[in-house]
This record gives structure tokens, C-alpha cells and sequence, in this order.
């Protein structure tokens, strides 16, 4: 029996799901056939066959969340064709393994979510009904079922017998239970909003953040609209009057790195959540090739087909959410980067030119930082950069 384990896909991520299985048990698969697809962090990738064989074993079924180098599909050791050491190592499914005390019987199946649920309010698995496909136990069946308990400890509690179920559950738990179905509906985070989830605690976590604001007067601009263009040149110009912040800062050693070029991480909205890919040497790049490689990676996020070397080692941040709305905000900072710009909607204020009041189109612009390695000088010279470069005609 060989086993094939699901692969670091490239991101740096410690799991992902399974979103669809392109082969059967007992499939005879090709040497880089498409297996499965599974969602990371920010995109879906498709996992080729490492080498021919038979297909055994599935481990796993669609909507499970897999770590990183978890056994993911078995193949007849002696059908393999190529070089893949086979291991007798066991593993054990989350949803379909026999628990070796019920002498046989198999574990009640359940989504991953569904379980850690159970495992919060106290819920035993082998008392619920599973409402999905093959009995399988979702989460609005953990719901319903802790609902009614609730209910029946209550009643007990009235007459006078103690409640425990639940006890250790965590508010937000108590509060879905205590709902239960007709309350609403719980929503798992998964891909893109998984991935925001851990990487906005990472920067809660890690970062001293601080954050400066300004605008800049662009009432000169003769074009308008283009606003990504002009903020990544103005980011350009900023970094070479302040190379600081370009950088990348490891607590372990407390040092940072000064990067000599410039790889821009752009915040892009999508209907499956945040994505940040990166567009590499935006220094070296002319106007035509920046909006070109804009336009092919708004096109990748929106496909769920962004490569996984495109959303990794971005140097700054860009978040241009000034296209939806909002005027300043505190974008985060997400490490080892240390600093990240926003901008906000334009609009026409009231400035004052020469004792006389006129109406000037402006930018409003969030600047946050680290401030374990930034200064604030260093992080309003930047700013200053930015600004002095937007105010001038195109």
C-alpha cells in the first residue's frame, strides 16, 4: 500500500480542503492526471497524480479540511508505477474511521465543522441524527440537537434536577445553540475568509500597529479614474525617498530586511472574500504592463485561479478601498511586512487657495506600520512622499 500525502501547494499554509475528488476508488490514474481539487487560503488548485496506480483508498471527502502532509488518497502498492516508497502507516479519517472501542461498529460521520461544534457544547455524536447525505451530521443537525437538549436540561432544571450539558461551550456556541435553526444559519469560514480570519489574527497578534492619515490634492489631474496607476508610482517615488518602509521584520532576531525592489500586494474585493496577490517589481514596470498585470490578476481572483506563488512575499500593501467607500481607515498590517497604505473615496472639499475658499477634488490616504521597526518619522516621510508625487499634474 503506498500513501500520497497532500503536498505543501506552495503557500506556506497548513491545510486545505477538499473541494472535489476527480477520481473513484478503483480508478487506474495516470502520472499527472487531476485527483482532486482543493481550496487553500486563496485559491483552488488542482492535485496531480504523483504516478500511476489504483485507486484504494479516498482519504477524505469533500468539504473536509486536511493539514498539510495528511494522507490524502492509497493506491495498490503493487500497481504503482514510478518511484513512491510505500509505508504501511495507518490514518485515521476524521469522518469514516471505525473507533476500535465499538468493536466494529463504525464512528457516527460528520463534517469537520459539525465536529468541533459537538466537541464545544458537549454534544455526544453517536446521539445525533445526521440530516445530510448518507446520515451525514452537519452543523444545523448540531443545532437543532443541542437546542433540543437545552430545552430538556431546562425542563429538568425545573424540576429541580440539575443542566451540565454544554457547560464548557464557548459564548458564541451558547448563543447558536440557544438560537438554534430557525435562528439563523452558520456559516464555516473556509478559503479566502479562512484565510483572513488567521491572517488578521496574526497581525492582532504581532503587530504594534499605528496608522497616519493625510490627502492628497489631485484637483490638477487632467484624467481621472485611473487611481491605481498614479498610487502605485506615488508608492515608488515614496520608497526611494524612504526605503524603510519596503521591508520585512523578523521578531525572532529583531532585525528587518530592507527590499531593493518593490513587490505590491493589492487588496482585491471578490465575492469569496479578501485576496492579496502580488505584482512582482512594480519599480521596473511601465504604465501599460502595471494595468495589464492588474487586469490578469483581478481576472485570476474573481476564477479562484490565482497562482500560489502570486500571494506570498509581498513587500508593501495596497488596499484602494476607496472604490466602495470610506473616507480614512486603519488597514492592518500583515507580517512580516511592515507597512501598508489605503486609499480612500475622492471627493471635492473645501481648501483654501490664496484667502480664497475653492473646491478641490482630494484623496484621503491611511498609512499603517509596524512601529516595532517604523518610526513615525520615517512612516510620515513616506507619506509625505506619496502625497508630493499625487499632487503633481500626470
Amino acid at each position: 500500500m503506498s500513501i500520497f500525502r497532500l503536498p505543501d501547494l506552495g503557500e506556506g499554509l497548513a491545510e486545505a480542503e477538499i473541494v472535489e475528488w476527480h477520481v473513484s476508488v478503483g480508478d487506474h490514474v495516470r502520472v499527472d492526471q487531476p485527483m482532486v481539487s482543493v481550496e487553500t487560503a486563496k485559491a483552488v488548485v488542482e492535485v496531480p497524480a504523483p504516478f500511476s496506480g489504483i485507486v484504494t483508498v479516498l482519504r477524505g471527502a469533500p468539504g473536509d479540511i486536511l493539514p498539510t502532509g495528511a494522507p490524502l488518497i492509497e493506491f495498490d502498492s503493487g500497481t504503482v508505477v514510478g518511484r513512491m516508497p510505500a509505508t504501511s502507516e495507518e490514518y485515521v479519517e476524521p469522518a469514516r474511521v471505525q473507533d476500535p472501542r465499538s468493536h466494529g461498529a463504525p464512528r457516527a460521520r460528520a463534517v469537520p465543522a459539525a465536529r468541533a461544534l459537538a466537541k464545544s457544547l458537549g454534544v455526544d455524536l453517536e446521539t445525533v441524527q445526521g440530516g445530510g447525505r448518507a446520515g451525514l451530521i452537519t452543523l444545523d443537525d448540531i443545532l437543532r440537537h443541542a437546542n433540543l437538549s437545552a430545552a430538556a436540561n431546562g425542563a429538568r432544571a425545573t424540576n429541580g434536577t440539575s443542566a451540565t450539558n454544554g457547560d464548557a461551550a464557548s459564548p458564541a456556541a451558547r448563543a447558536m445553540a440557544a438560537a438554534g435553526p430557525a435562528g439563523g444559519s452558520v456559516e464555516p469560514l473556509r478559503g479566502m475568509r479562512r484565510a483572513m480570519a488567521q491572517s488578521m489574527s496574526q497581525s492582532r497578534d504581532q503587530v504594534a500597529g499605528s496608522t497616519v492619515c493625510d490627502d492628497a490634492d489631485i484637483h490638477h489631474w487632467t484624467q481621472r479614474g485611473d487611481y491605481m496607476l498614479r498610487l502605485m508610482r506615488a508608492m515608488v517615488c515614496a520608497w526611494r525617498a524612504e526605503p524603510a518602509l519596503n521591508a520585512w521584520y523578523d521578531p525572532v532576531t529583531q532585525s528587518r530586511f530592507l527590499v531593493a525592489h518593490v513587490d505590491l500586494g493589492v487588496a482585491i474585493d471578490t465575492p469569496g472574500g479578501l485576496i492579496v496577490p502580488v505584482i512582482r517589481g512594480i519599480e521596473k514596470q511601465s504604465p501599460d504592463e502595471l494595468r495589464a498585470a492588474i487586469a490578469v490578476q483581478k481576472q485570476a481572483a474573481h476564477r479562484r485561479s490565482t497562482d500560489p506563488s502570486d500571494l506570498r512575499d509581498f513587500t508593501l500593501m495596497l488596499s484602494n478601498f476607496g472604490t466602495l467607500a470610506g473616507r480614512y481607515g486603519i488597514p492592518l498590517v500583515v507580517p512580516p511586512a511592515v507597512a501598508i497604505l489605503g486609499a480612500g473615496r475622492v471627493r471635492a472639499d473645501a481648501v483654501v487657495v490664496e484667502g480664497a475658499v475653492q473646491a478641490h477634488r482630494r484623496m484621503p490616504l491611511s498609512l499603517s506600520f509596524d512601529h516595532r521597526c517604523i518610526t513615525g518619522g520615517e512612516a510620515c516621510r513616506f507619506l509625505g512622499a506619496v502625497i508630493s508625487d499625487l499632487e503633481k499634474p500626470e
